[in-house]
């Protein structure tokens, strides 16, 4: 069982920076996909941002949802083994809680079924 546990959310203004940081197991870190989903209230999770295990393996080594592409940005810092969502140019609409995810394969993948692992997750809220 992989146990993530999210944190950084809170209230920033439009156009703010916000970077989100997501601990886990050092297996998980090293061997299986991880990313970010996030959910507005009412409505169904969608994916944010993912990134591979494995560099030379796969394909694709991060991938990012056509709403944050440019503005997100997806890392593993493997030396205190956390993922790191840092978030710029923050929009009204970026406001939700934010899951970490992690999948028992090393490819990214965008589905929610295709993620084995949830963290409770974090608010983050996006208001002038």
């Amino acid at each position: 069982q992989v146990q993530l546990l999210e944190s950084g959310g809170r209230l920033v203004q439009p156009g703010d920076s916000l970077s989100l940081s997501c601990t886990g197991s050092e297996h998980a870190f090293s061997h299986f996909g991880m990313g970010w989903f996030r959910q507005v209230r009412g409505k169904e999770r969608e994916f944010v941002a993912a990134v591979a295990a494995v560099r030379w393996a796969v394909d694709i080594i991060s991938d990012y949802a056509d709403s944050v592409k440019g503005r997100f940005t997806i890392r593993k810092d493997t030396a205190k083994t956390s993922l790191v969502l840092e978030m710029e140019n923050l929009k009204p609409e970026d406001t939700a809680v934010y899951y970490c995810v992690s999948r028992k394969s090393p490819r990214v993948a965008r589905m929610l079924e295709d993620w084995n692992y949830w963290g409770q997750g974090t608010q983050v809220a996006v208001s002038s």
